[in-house]
């Protein structure tokens, strides 16, 4: 009895475990990212475009790998919370991959943050997003790679039902307003 328990912990520890999880480019991706951001409308550079998507798709592989991510991401978060790892929140990705973008001073894309909010089934998230400059969120190409830790998730801000994404200034002051309010109900 004692045995298939300690079994059963093992067999799910290593089906959760880095042994399994392996970040990955599937043949096309950048191809298919570069479409996706020059749909984003006319006046955007071909080379910005497919610049951006490279620059996507593999410094997020890079990033992994400076995270040592080596596990699920809701895993690698819990490490982080615990201090066996530095980096590999959602908000690191987000910054780092926005930074490295933004580094290629693009003259027909602009490199924006979202965050989707908190709920009772979700945890917050934050992502980086490619526009047209001028464009919100709402009309440009989401570029996560927290999601499937390194290998990027990309599609149209509209079309990914998992997130709520908002403006990442706008969740921030609705982040730090009820901060204060709760922080102000606990002094009176």
């Amino acid at each position: 009895m004692i045995f298939r328990k300690v079994l059963f912990v093992l067999l799910a520890t290593l089906a959760f475990s880095g042994c399994a999880y392996k970040q990955t480019v599937e043949p096309g991706k950048v191809d298919k990212l570069t479409k996706e951001i020059m749909e984003l409308g006319p006046g955007i550079d071909p080379d910005e475009a497919r610049r951006a998507a490279e620059i996507s798709v593999y410094h997020s592989l890079d990033l992994a790998k400076q995270y040592n991510i080596t596990d699920l991401p809701i895993i690698h978060n819990e490490k982080v919370h615990r201090g066996l790892r530095e980096r590999g929140l959602c908000n690191h990705w987000a910054e780092d991959l926005s930074k490295r973008l933004r580094e290629e001073n693009f003259s027909t894309l602009e490199i924006k943050r979202a965050i989707s909010p908190p709920t009772e089934m979700r945890i917050i998230h934050h992502t980086a997003v490619i526009t047209k400059p001028g464009d919100t969120i709402y009309d440009g190409v989401i570029v996560d790679p927290w999601r499937y830790g390194g290998t990027l998730f990309h599609a149209p801000t509209k079309e990914d039902k998992r997130y709520n994404w908002r403006p990442r200034e706008e969740v921030l002051v609705e982040l730090v307003a009820a901060s204060e309010k709760k922080a102000a109900q606990r002094t009176e």
